[in-house]
């Protein structure tokens, strides 16, 4: 809490031991897909902690889940910006950054205009106009990619669960486990003293 307030939003997919099957009609023959967890996810850019998570169905829009992820991650920090990609473009992910007292760097798509002011329009104008300078903040997204990477590096980009609940359970459990990690790294390179069991 005392270290982060720059924070980058992504997602990403775990897959699953379990396969759909199917008839598909059009080709004349059975297909099969397997299974995955989509998890959402909000991290700190300095030490790579996982400050909020939600796990939806898998066809869920990133940008209808940051919101609540922006939300959850203010109660229990102090956010000065947000960064993340074109998925997110829109007046909803800049209005919750806003309203969490945060400022967004999103990457804009090549068909996007500032027509629709508001903040939206004075950031698409920021974005055009001192790309440099934008570009300086947005880049932050990548370490929310590290984070990611950490993740399922060390704990698995697969979940062994077989039933729906159980997969999203374990996801939430590797970033539990994550994060441990990142406070213990963080002890040791930052000097923080931890202070336990005054949580809410």
């Amino acid at each position: 809490r005392s270290v982060e307030t720059d924070f980058a939003v992504d997602s990403t997919g775990f897959t699953a031991c379990r396969f759909v099957r199917w008839y598909d009609v059009k080709y004349n023959r059975f297909t099969s897909e397997q299974q995955w967890v989509k998890a959402h996810l909000c991290g700190g850019v300095k030490t790579n902690v996982v400050t909020a998570v939600e796990i939806h169905e898998k066809n869920t829009g990133d940008a209808l889940v940051l919101p609540s992820l922006v939300e959850s991650t203010a109660k229990n920090f102090t956010m000065a910006e947000v960064s993340a990609d074109k998925g997110y473009t829109g007046k909803t992910c800049h209005g919750a950054i806003a309203k969490a007292g945060a400022v967004p760097y999103i990457a804009f798509r090549a068909n996007a205009t500032g027509d629709v002011g508001g903040l939206y329009g004075k950031m698409f104008h920021y974005f055009k106009y001192q790309q440099d300078a934008f570009l300086a903040h947005y880049h932050k997204r990548s370490n929310v990619e590290s984070t990611v990477m950490m993740i399922k590096t060390k704990f698995g980009d697969a979940v062994r669960s077989k039933t729906e609940i159980a997969a999203r359970n374990e996801v939430l459990c590797k970033v539990l486990c994550h994060n441990i990690c990142c406070l213990i790294s963080a002890m040791h390179e930052l000097g923080i003293e931890p202070v336990f069991g005054l949580g809410n």
